[in-house]
C-alpha cells in the first residue's frame, strides 16, 4: 500500500539548511488493488456510494494519482503534487457524474441547450468542484493526514485563462446554475494557451507578459482525441457537377476537444465545457523543407493553426491580428456547431429529420463573437446536408438566439467584407442572400413613398454596410430625370402617358413587377410571411403599371450606392438579430435602450423578439464558497442552508435587520475577511493598510465609460482637501479609507493604460505621505481575476459602479458585491437600477446624470455650453503641478477639456457628474461614522440580492429562450 512518510531533515550547507520534504514511499502497490478495498485502483469514483466513503478513502485516493498520474518526480510531496494529485482524484468523481449525466441525456434523446462565448473566466475549480460535491470536509481532513492545508494547497491552482471580464464570468456562473439546476447543457469556447496577458505594475503603469496557466498542465481537462472535426479558410467557391456549391481549397486545420467537467451543488448532474485546441495533421509538417534547413517553412502551418488559440482576443490593429479574430470566431462557431449536429445525427438514429433539429438544439450566441454559427449552420445544411435554402433558414432562425451585451459602437462588431471574403467566401455568399432578403422584407414592410424613412430603415438594418444595393432594389427607385421646357418636346408631351393624382407616382413597387426577382426557395426573414420577393411580385402585378420610356435616363437616390472612401463591411449584430428567433439584454435599463436605441428599427419589425434576461450570479462560488464566515451567518438566522438554491430565502434577512447580536456577528465577520485583504495587499504590493479603515473598492475591467476616471479624480480632491487642512481637522473631517483599484485595460488601449498609471503614480504619493498616513490609501492590485476577486468582495464596503449611465449593459460584479453585504455607490446604469429598488433606496448611494439626459448633456459640450465645477477645474490644475510625479498626465487631462474632437470633450461625462459624486462622497462619511446604520444597510443589501442569482436568470432562458426542461438523473 501507499504510505505517507516525511523525509529525513537534512543538515544545511553553504547558505543554510535545506527546508524538510515531504515523500510519499510505495510498498507492494498490487496489494492495494484487492477488491476488499472500497477505492481498489485508487479512485475517489469507485467510492462515492459507498458508505466507508471518508477522509482515509480520500486520502488513499490523493496518494494513488500522486504515484500513478504523475506530474511531479517521486521523491517528494510538496504543495503543487499535492494540488495536482488533488484535483486528480477530485477530478474522478466528476468523470463519473459526468458519463452518468451524458449517457442520460443520449438516451433520453433531450433537447439541449449550447452557450457559445469567447469566454469562460472559471477561476479556481478545486474548492468550487468540492463545494459542490459536499466533500469539502472530508478534502480537508485527509490533506491534514498528509501533511498539508487545503486552503493551501487550493493556492496552487492557477486561474483558468479564459476570460477577461463580465462576459467570460456570466458564461462561467451560467455553466454553474445549469448544472446546479439539471437543464441539459454544453458550453463551447477556445483553450486559450497563453490567455489574456498577466498584468504586471511597473514605474510605467501596466505592462502584459503571457499567462502561464498551461505552463504545467491542467488536471481538469480531458483530450478527446477522438474528437476532432475540420475547420478551413480562403479557398473558393465552386459549382459541382451535382448542381451544387462546394467551398474547396485553402487552408485546413483541425479543432480538438478539451472537456472540462461541470459539477452541480447538491446534484449528480455534472455537464461539460468543451474548449477547442487547433493543430494540423501531421502530414502538412513539411519534412523535405525542414531537412532542407528550412525550419520556418517547415512547421508554418502548424503555426498558423496553433496561434488561433494562443491568446485571448488578439491585438486588431494590424491585418494580420484582424484575420486571426476572424479565425478564432469562426473555429468557435464551425467546430461547435459539426459537434452539435454529430451529435444531433448520433441521437436521432437512422432516422435523421432535421425538421426537429430545433426541437433538440437550442444555440445562445453570448455577444457578437459567435455571429457566423448562423451562415455557418446555413452552409452545413444546405451544402453538406442537402436541404433548400427555405428548409436551412427556418431551421437556424428557430434555432439561434442572441444576447446582447453592450450599447458601445465599438462592441458591436463590424468585420470587412473584403477581408471575409477572402477569409471565408461561401459565407459571404450566404450573408448576402440573407442580406438580400432583409432588404426586401423592409421594403416591403415600409413602402417606397417615403424615401427618407425608408432611407433610414434600411441604413439602421442592413447587415452589409456601404455596399451597393442588388441591381433588383436599385430599379424599384430609379425615378425620370426632371427636364427643363426647352429640352421637352411636343412630341414627347403628346407620346407620355398621363398619370392622375390618383395613380401610383413613377418609382413604387407597383411599376416594376418584371424587376423584382422571384426565388421561391428562400425563405422569409419573418412575420410569418412567404418569400418576401414573391410577395413583392405579387403586389406588384395586382395593380395596373404604367409603362416607362425605353430611352429615358433615369437617377436614383444616392443611399443605393455604396461610398467609395469608406469601407464596405459585415455588421455582425444585426446579422445577429435576424438570423435568430430571440435578442435579449441583460438589465431591464440595457433592454429598453436595446429596443429604443440600438436595434429600434428592428424591434418595430419583429418585436416579438426582444427580450430582458437581467444577469445573474452563482450564490455557490460569490456567497458559499468565498465567504464562509458571512454564510454561516446567513444559515445561522435564516434557520436553513436552502438560500444557496433559493435566494428568496435571503429576504428573510430583512426582519433581523436592527438585531444587535447579528449586527456583531456581521461586522466581526467582515472585519475577518478584511485581514485577508490585508495580508493580500501586502503581498502583491507591498502596501500596509489599516483593517479599521473603510474598504473601497472598485474592481473591474479599465475602460473610459467605466470611468475609473472619476473615482481616481475624487481620490485626488480628498488628498487635496486634507494637505490643506491642520492634522486635526483632517481627523474630524474624513473617514480614513483604503481605495482599492483592479483589472486590467486592453494592451491597445492607449487611454486606459495612461489611467492604470495615473491610479498606481497617485497611489505612491499619497502612501508616502506622513502627513495622510492611514486616513488615505490607495492600492492597485495587480493582475485582477477571478480568485482576486473572491478575497476582495467578501471584504469589501464601498464598491463602485459608477459608469455613464446608459452605457453599461448590466454590470454584475455589482451583485456579487452586494450580496456579501457591500454598500454600492453609482449611477442608475445597468444592474444598478434594479439592484436600487431591491435593496432599497436608503442603502445605496446615487449621484450622477440619468440616461434619458445623456445625449442633451452631450449636446450642450458641443455647442459650448457646458460650465465646469470650480472644484473639478482645481483637482485638474492639482494634477498638471506634478504633485503626482514627472509623468506628463496632458493627454489624460485633455480628454476631459474641449467641446469636441476625437480623445477630447469628456464624452463620457466625468466633469459634469464631478460635483454630484464629491458630495455623495461625503453622504458615504456620514453613513460610515454610524455603524449601527451602516451594518443595517449592509444587511438589507445583502437580503435585497435575492434576485441577482444566476438560478433565476437560467430559468427565464430555459423557458423563454430555450424551451428545455430539467432532466434529473435517477
Amino acid at each position: 500500500m501507499i504510505v505517507c512518510v516525511p523525509a529525513p531533515f537534512f543538515g544545511g550547507i553553504g547558505r543554510g539548511r535545506r527546508r524538510p520534504r515531504r515523500s510519499i514511499s510505495v510498498s507492494s502497490v498490487a496489494s492495494d488493488r484487492e477488491a476488499k478495498d472500497p477505492v481498489a485502483g485508487g479512485g475517489v469514483a469507485s467510492a462515492l456510494n459507498s458508505s466507508a466513503y471518508n477522509a482515509s478513502t480520500v486520502a488513499s485516493s490523493i496518494k494513488y494519482h500522486a504515484e500513478f498520474t504523475p506530474s511531479f518526480s517521486p521523491e517528494h510531496f510538496e504543495l503543487p503534487k499535492a494540488y495536482f494529485a488533488t484535483a486528480e482524484s477530485v477530478r474522478d468523481a466528476l468523470i463519473i457524474n459526468w458519463n452518468a449525466t451524458y449517457d442520460y441525456y443520449e438516451k433520453r434523446n433531450v433537447k439541449q441547450a449550447y452557450y457559445l462565448s469567447m469566454e469562460f473566466l472559471q477561476g479556481r475549480a478545486l474548492l468550487n468542484a468540492i463545494g459542490n460535491l459536499e466533500l469539502t470536509g472530508h478534502y480537508a481532513d485527509a490533506l491534514r493526514q498528509l501533511g498539508h492545508n487545503l486552503e493551501n494547497v487550493a493556492e496552487q491552482e492557477p486561474d483558468a485563462a479564459l476570460g477577461n471580464g463580465g462576459l467570460g464570468r456570466l458564461a462561467s456562473c451560467f455553466l454553474d446554475s445549469l448544472a446546479t439546476l439539471n437543464y441539459p447543457a454544453w458550453g463551447y469556447g477556445l483553450r486559450y494557451r497563453y490567455g489574456l496577458f498577466k498584468q504586471n505594475i511597473t514605474k510605467d503603469g501596466q505592462e502584459e507578459v503571457a499567462e502561464n496557466w498551461l505552463e504545467m498542465g491542467n488536471p481538469w481537462e480531458i483530450v478527446r482525441n477522438d474528437v476532432s472535426y475540420p475547420v478551413k479558410f480562403y479557398g473558393k467557391v465552386v459549382i459541382g457537377s451535382d448542381g451544387k456549391k462546394h467551398w474547396i481549397g485553402g487552408e485546413n486545420i483541425k479543432a480538438i476537444a478539451y472537456d472540462v467537467p461541470i459539477p452541480g451543488y447538491k446534484t449528480k448532474s455534472t455537464i461539460n465545457l468543451r474548449l477547442w485546441s487547433t493543430k494540423v495533421p501531421s502530414e502538412d509538417f513539411d519534412l523535405e523543407s525542414f531537412n532542407a534547413g528550412q525550419h520556418a517553412k517547415a512547421s508554418e502551418a502548424q503555426q498558423n493553426a496553433e496561434k488561433i488559440c494562443y491568446i485571448l482576443y488578439p491585438g486588431d490593429e494590424s491585418m494580420e491580428g484582424k484575420i486571426l479574430r476572424l479565425k478564432q470566431q469562426y473555429t468557435l462557431c464551425s467546430a461547435s456547431l459539426q459537434d452539435i449536429i454529430a451529435c444531433f445525427e448520433r441521437r436521432s438514429g437512422n432516422s435523421v429529420n432535421w425538421e426537429e433539429f430545433p426541437t433538440k438544439v437550442a444555440v445562445q450566441m453570448n455577444d457578437t463573437h459567435p455571429t457566423l454559427c448562423i451562415p455557418e449552420l446555413m452552409r452545413i445544411l444546405i451544402d453538406v446536408k442537402g436541404l433548400t435554402w427555405n428548409e436551412a433558414w427556418k431551421i437556424t432562425q428557430r434555432t439561434m438566439a442572441y444576447t446582447n451585451h453592450t450599447v458601445l459602437p465599438e462592441a458591436l462588431e463590424k468585420w470587412s467584407l473584403e477581408l471575409m471574403q477572402k477569409l471565408l467566401p461561401r459565407h459571404v455568399e450566404i450573408i448576402e442572400m440573407i442580406d438580400e432578403e432583409l432588404i426586401n422584407v423592409i421594403i416591403l414592410e415600409n413602402g417606397t413613398e417615403d424615401l427618407v424613412l425608408l432611407e433610414k430603415k434600411l441604413k439602421d438594418m442592413r447587415i452589409l454596410d456601404n455596399v451597393d444595393f442588388p441591381e433588383s432594389v436599385q430599379k424599384l427607385f430609379y425615378k425620370p430625370k426632371e427636364e427643363t421646357p426647352n429640352e421637352t418636346s411636343e412630341k414627347t408631351l403628346k407620346e407620355t402617358p398621363q398619370v392622375t393624382s390618383k395613380e401610383p407616382p413613377k418609382g413604387t413597387l407597383k411599376e416594376t413587377p418584371k424587376d423584382i426577382p422571384i426565388k421561391p426557395k428562400q425563405a422569409p426573414l419573418g412575420k410569418g410571411l412567404e418569400p418576401s420577393d414573391v410577395l413583392l411580385a405579387e403586389k406588384a402585378e395586382s395593380e395596373e403599371v404604367e409603362p416607362e420610356e425605353e430611352d429615358s435616363e433615369d437617377e436614383e437616390p444616392s443611399f443605393l450606392k455604396s461610398d467609395p472612401k469608406l469601407p464596405k463591411m459585415v455588421r455582425m449584430a444585426n446579422l445577429c438579430v435576424v438570423g435568430g428567433h430571440g435578442v435579449n439584454g441583460v438589465a431591464e435599463i440595457h433592454s429598453e435602450i436595446v429596443k429604443q436605441d440600438v436595434f429600434n428599427s428592428f424591434y418595430e419589425l419583429w418585436p416579438e423578439k426582444f427580450q430582458n434576461k437581467t444577469n445573474g450570479v452563482t450564490p455557490r462560488r460569490w456567497i458559499r464558497f468565498c465567504n464562509p464566515e458571512l454564510s454561516s451567518i446567513l444559515t445561522k438566522w435564516i434557520g436553513t442552508d436552502d438560500w444557496v438554491l433559493n435566494t428568496e430565502k435571503l429576504e428573510e434577512l430583512r426582519k433581523f435587520a436592527d438585531n444587535e447580536d447579528l449586527h456583531l456577528e456581521w461586522r466581526a465577520a467582515k472585519k475577518s475577511n478584511k485581514m485577508k485583504v490585508v495580508s493580500l495587499i501586502r503581498q502583491r504590493t507591498g502596501y500596509n493598510v489599516s483593517p479599521d479603515s473603510m474598504f473601497d473598492i472598485q474592481v473591474k475591467r479599465i475602460h473610459e465609460y467605466k470611468r475609473q476616471l472619476l473615482n481616481i479624480l475624487g481620490i485626488v480632491y480628498r488628498y487635496k482637501k486634507m494637505k490643506e487642512m491642520t492634522a486635526e481637522d483632517r481627523v474630524s473631517s474624513f473617514v480614513p479609507r483604503v481605495c482599492i483599484f483592479g483589472g486590467k485595460a486592453f494592451a491597445t488601449y492607449v487611454q486606459a493604460k495612461r489611467i492604470v498609471k495615473f491610479i498606481t503614480d497617485v497611489g505612491a504619493t499619497i502612501n508616502h505621505d506622513p502627513d495622510i498616513g492611514d486616513l488615505l490609501k490607495v492600492v492597485f492590485v495587480p493582475d485582477y481575476n477571478v480568485s482576486v476577486a473572491e478575497t476582495l468582495i467578501p471584504a469589501s464596503e464601498l464598491s463602485q459602479h459608477i459608469s455613464t449611465a446608459g452605457m453599461e449593459a448590466s454590470g454584475t460584479s455589482n451583485m456579487k458585491f452586494a450580496m456579501n453585504g457591500c454598500i454600492l455607490i453609482g449611477t442608475l446604469d445597468g444592474a444598478n437600477v434594479e439592484i436600487r429598488e431591491e435593496v432599497g433606496e436608503d442603502n445605496f448611494f446615487l449621484f450622477g446624470a440619468r440616461a434619458h439626459e445623456i445625449a442633451d448633456l452631450r449636446k450642450e459640450r458641443a455647442e459650448g455650453k457646458f460650465v465646469p465645477d470650480p472644484r473639478f477645474e482645481e483637482v485638474k490644475k492639482f494634477v498638471r503641478s506634478g504633485v503626482f510625479g514627472s509623468h506628463d498626465y496632458a493627454e489624460l487631462m485633455g480628454s476631459l477639456e474641449g467641446n469636441k474632437g476625437f480623445g477630447r470633450a469628456d464624452y463620457f461625462l466625468v466633469g459634469k457628474d464631478f460635483p454630484s459624486y464629491l458630495e455623495c462622497q461625503e453622504k458615504v462619511d456620514e453613513a460610515y461614522q454610524d455603524q449601527k446604520r451602516w451594518t443595517k444597510m449592509s444587511i438589507l443589501n445583502t437580503a435585497g440580492s435575492y434576485k441577482f442569482s444566476s438560478d433565476r436568470t437560467i430559468h427565464e432562458y430555459a423557458k423563454d429562450i430555450w424551451d428545455i426542461k430539467p432532466v434529473v438523473l435517477p
